[in-house]
């Protein structure tokens, strides 16, 4: 892998699999445990610092009950082309790889999720989720930034 890092999917990997494990509310211990591993393990996978192979990564999703595509789900083209088997052949190397911050990989947002789908209550909850979208405009418009788009709210609140 040379002295550049990890690789860039090998990190996108790890941070899916953190947000996997933090939705679920389970520890790294728990996880390690379920597979065979110690939590340093898993922390290093969850770093990219360590590669997860085919078989272990079968396992993995096995465990925190997803499909292996989740995994590499939202998973930018510019991480593939980053990726040290795509760049063979150029002449310069490309620039150390550095994760965008993704707000889905901060645990204020996956604890934010879990409390969102404890309330039981779908009107309850249709409600939250419109005020919520409501003061992000707000936000927005105080900050004079454009509303992002927003993505198909695909399941019933």
């Amino acid at each position: 892998r040379g002295t550049d890092g990890p690789n860039p999917v090998d990190v996108h990997v790890g941070q899916r699999l953190r947000q996997r494990r933090t939705l679920l509310g389970m520890s790294q211990e728990r996880l390690g445990e379920a597979i065979g591993l110690t939590f340093q393990q898993v922390q290093k996978y969850e770093r990219g610092a360590n590669r997860v192979s085919a078989s272990r990564l079968y396992d993995l999703a096995r465990v925190l009950d997803t499909d292996l595509n989740y995994f590499f789900e939202d998973m930018h083209d510019e991480v593939a082309r980053r990726s040290p088997g795509q760049l063979r052949g150029l002449a310069e190397p490309p620039a150390p790889y550095e994760a965008e911050p993704d707000p889905m990989a901060k645990r204020e947002t996956l604890e934010l999720v879990r409390a969102y789908y404890r309330i039981h209550d779908p009107q309850v909850r249709k409600r939250l989720f419109e005020m919520t979208k409501a003061l992000a405009a707000r936000s927005d418009e105080i900050m004079g930034r454009e509303p992002e788009d927003e993505p198909a709210h695909s399941e019933s609140v």
